[in-house]
């Protein structure tokens, strides 16, 4: 892993079709979303754009997808997310999108992620 980049996950902890949230240093404020779809990841800041500050999306851990498993959804508010863009497809925060985090492979499958995620967390929590 090179510097400024903070450790997530094992691509291997993020299943196919799921979710999961993980927090990019401890006593961050927000979770980072990781979402596997046809074997891409994807990564988002845990905060539906509804409001101002963001609200956190699960209603339990890791519980970031609606129920058939095709849009990350905001549970507080209803709202659908597409996978890929982050763009909000239905709900209050239509023409919004999710904060995306850039996600880095090292080649033994270790996800990281920007140093300046921590920080953004922070702010947007």
């Amino acid at each position: 892993m090179s510097a400024g980049q903070l450790r997530l996950c094992h691509r291997d902890e993020v299943r196919e079709g799921a979710a999961r949230g993980f927090l990019p240093l401890p006593g961050a404020a927000r979770n980072v979303i990781v979402v596997k779809r046809d074997g891409q990841l994807h990564g988002y800041v845990d905060s539906c754009p509804h409001y101002r500050g963001g609200t956190p999306m699960a209603w339990r851990r890791d519980a970031y997808l609606n129920g058939d498993g095709t849009h990350l959804a905001c549970h507080a508010h209803g709202a659908l997310f597409d996978i890929e863009t982050g763009a909000c497809v239905s709900g209050p925060c239509l023409g919004r999108k999710l904060t995306r985090v850039p996600l880095t492979e090292a080649p033994d499958g270790s996800i990281s992620v920007p140093a300046q995620v921590a920080g953004r967390a922070a702010r947007e929590g």
